[in-house]
C-alpha cells in the first residue's frame, strides 16, 4: 500500500502514533509502484495479481504463506544492470537469493553468479553457470569448498585471509594448476546501514584493512604464490545502501592501492570488484539509484581516479543480488487472527496475526527492517488504521511489519501481501518452531512454476534420528 496524506473514516487521535514517514492513506487500496514488481496490479475487484495470475488462485494452489516471485521483473532487473553498466562484469550476488532456476536465468540474462559457500557453489553449478562466470567469496572457506572451486575451474576466490591463501596455494599446488585470486580489502568506508550489514569500516571479520597495511601484505603474499594467479582487489562496503557517495570513497582508496601495488609489482593488476549492497524500496520513505545512475557515478570516479593516477581502468565488476531478486518477490500470507491492543493514552494499535513470520523473514527481528504491505485478496471501503503484522512464533520480537496503514475491516481469512520479499526472505528461512519453509513460486504470463517446494513435516522429521547411536 501507499503511505500518503489523509484519510478514512478513523480519526487519528483514536490510533496509535506511527513513525514519521508513515501517514494515513489517501485510499487504502493504492498501490505505490516503487514497492512492486512490474507485472503487479490490483483488479476491479481488489484482488492483486502477478503475471496476470490472481494471488487468490495462488493461495488456493499453492497455500500460505508463499513466496511469489514475477518472472518478468527479474529478467528486467538483471538485464538492466547488465545494460547500465556494459563493458563492467555484472556478478549475482547468490546469497540473496539462489536456486537452479534463478543461477540459469542469471546466466541467460548475461551476469555472472557469486556463491558465498559449496552448497551455493553447488546449485550455481547445477543450474548450468561455466565455473569460470562463478566466484567464491566466504571468510572461512574449507579445504572442501576451495577444492570444489578449483575443481570447477572458477574464475576467482576472493581470499578474506592469510590461512586462506596458504590453503588455496596448498591445493592448487596439489592439482598443478593456478587459483585466480582477489583479495578482499577494507577500506574503512563507514556505509549508512545497520551495523550487522555494514563491512568496510576496521572493526569487523572481513577482508584486509589498507590503513593497517594489511591489504598490501596480502596483495604481496599472493604474487609470491606460484600457484596463484593475483588478478585484482575486491572491496563491499555494506547492504541497502542508498547513496553512491561511500563507493565512491572506496573507489579512490581501492585505485589509491591499485596504483601502489603496480608500481611494486610492475604490472597493473587486471581486475577490480567494488561489490554491491544497492539498495531496493521497503517502504515509501527508501529512494534507490537507478542502475542507470549508480553505473554513470561509478564509471566516472574510476575513470578519474585511473587518469590522476596514470593507471589503465582495470576491468571492473560488480554485485548486485537484492537490488536484482529483492522486489521481484511478494510474500503472501493469510491472517488467522486480529487483536485491537490499547495503548497508554488510550490510542489502540491493531495486531494482525500471519501464518508465517520470522521463520520466512528473519530481517525486522535481526536488523530491524522495516516492511510494508497490502490487503491483498480483495478491496475495502473501510478507513485506515494503524497496524502491525505479526508472526504465528512464540517471540515477543516475532514482526513482519512494524507500522502499516491496514483498512480497519481486515479479519481472519483475508490475504496479505508484502513486497520486497526476494532477497535474504527465504535465504535466510529457518524452522524455528519446527514450521516447514514456505515454497517460491514464480509467475509469468500467468502461468505458475514451483522453484522450491514447501516444505513438511516429513522432511524435518527425517533428519530426526531419535536417539541413534554414532558408529
Amino acid at each position: 500500500m501507499t503511505h500518503m496524506h489523509v484519510a478514512g473514516s478513523i480519526h487519528a487521535d483514536t490510533i496509535a502514533p506511527g513513525p514519521q514517514w508513515l501517514r494515513l492513506p489517501e485510499d487504502v487500496n493504492a498501490l505505490l509502484p516503487a514497492l512492486w514488481s512490474a507485472t503487479v496490479e490490483r483488479g476491479p475487484d481488489g484482488v492483486l495479481a502477478v503475471g496476470g495470475l490472481p494471488v487468490t488462485d495462488i493461495a488456493a494452489r499453492c497455500g500460505t504463506p508463499v513466496y511469489v516471485l514475477d518472472e518478468v521483473d527479474f529478467h528486467q532487473r538483471a538485464r538492466g544492470f547488465v545494460e547500465a553498466f556494459a563493458g563492467w562484469d555484472v556478478y549475482y550476488a547468490g546469497k540473496s537469493f539462489l536456486t537452479t532456476a534463478v543461477a540459469g536465468w542469471a546466466v541467460a540474462d548475461g551476469l555472472f553468479v557469486d556463491c558465498s559457500t559449496g552448497g551455493e557453489l553447488t546449485v550455481a553449478l547445477r543450474g548450468g553457470v561455466p565455473g569460470e562466470r562463478i566466484g567464491l567469496h566466504g571468510n572461512n572457506k574449507s579445504e572442501a569448498e576451495i577444492a570444489m572451486a578449483l575443481d570447477a575451474g572458477v574464475g576467482r576466490i576472493i581470499v578474506d585471509s592469510f590461512d586462506e591463501i596458504r590453503r588455496i596455494g596448498r591445493l592448487a599446488a596439489d592439482r598443478d594448476v593456478r587459483a585466480r585470486v582477489m583479495v578482499r580489502v577494507t577500506t574503512g568506508v563507514e556505509a549508512h546501514t545497520h551495523e550487522y550489514i555494514a563491512t568496510a569500516h576496521e572493526d569487523q571479520k572481513f577482508g584486509f584493512s589498507i590503513a593497517s597495511g594489511q591489504a598490501k601484505e596480502a596483495l604481496r603474499a599472493c604474487e609470491a604464490d606460484p600457484h596463484l594467479d593475483l588478478i585484482g582487489i575486491h572491496s563491499h562496503i555494506g547492504s541497502q545502501i542508498f547513496e553512491t557517495y561511500g563507493f565512491e570513497v572506496a573507489a579512490r582508496r581501492i585505485m589509491m592501492l591499485h596504483a601502489e601495488v603496480a608500481r611494486e609489482f610492475d604490472r597493473e593488476l587486471p581486475e577490480m570488484d567494488l561489490g554491491g549492497g544497492f539498495g531496493i524500496a521497503y517502504t515509501s520513505l527508501d529512494q534507490p539509484e537507478t542502475p542507470e545512475r549508480l553505473a554513470a557515478a561509478l564509471r566516472a570516479i574510476v575513470e578519474e581516479q585511473a587518469h590522476d593516477l596514470s593507471v589503465q581502468v582495470p576491468r571492473m565488476s560488480i554485485e548486485p543480488g537484492r537490488a536484482i531478486v529483492g522486489p521481484t518477490t511478494m510474500a503472501l500470507y493469510r491472517v488467522g487472527t486480529v487483536k485491537q491492543v490499547v495503548l497508554d493514552g488510550g490510542a489502540t494499535r491493531t495486531y494482525i496475526s500471519v501464518d508465517g513470520g520470522m521463520s520466512d523473514n528473519i530481517r525486522p527481528a535481526l536488523y530491524g527492517a522495516e516492511y510494508s504491505a497490502t490487503l491483498a485478496g480483495r478491496a475495502s471501503s473501510a478507513g485506515a488504521v494503524l497496524s502491525r503484522i505479526v508472526g504465528k512464533h512464540c517471540e515477543g520480537g516475532d514482526i513482519l511489519v512494524r507500522d502499516e496503514f491496514m483498512p480497519a475491516d481486515i479479519a481472519p481469512g483475508d490475504l496479505v501481501a508484502v513486497p520486497g520479499s526476494g532477497a535474504y526472505s527465504r535465504a535466510m528461512a529457518s524452522n524455528y518452531n519446527m514450521v516447514p519453509r514456505p515454497p517460491v513460486v514464480a509467475v509469468r504470463d500467468g502461468v505458475l512454476h514451483t522453484l522450491v517446494r514447501r516444505e513438511t513435516i516429513d522432511d524435518l522429521l527425517a533428519l530426526d534420528l531419535g536417539y541413534d547411536p554414532v558408529p
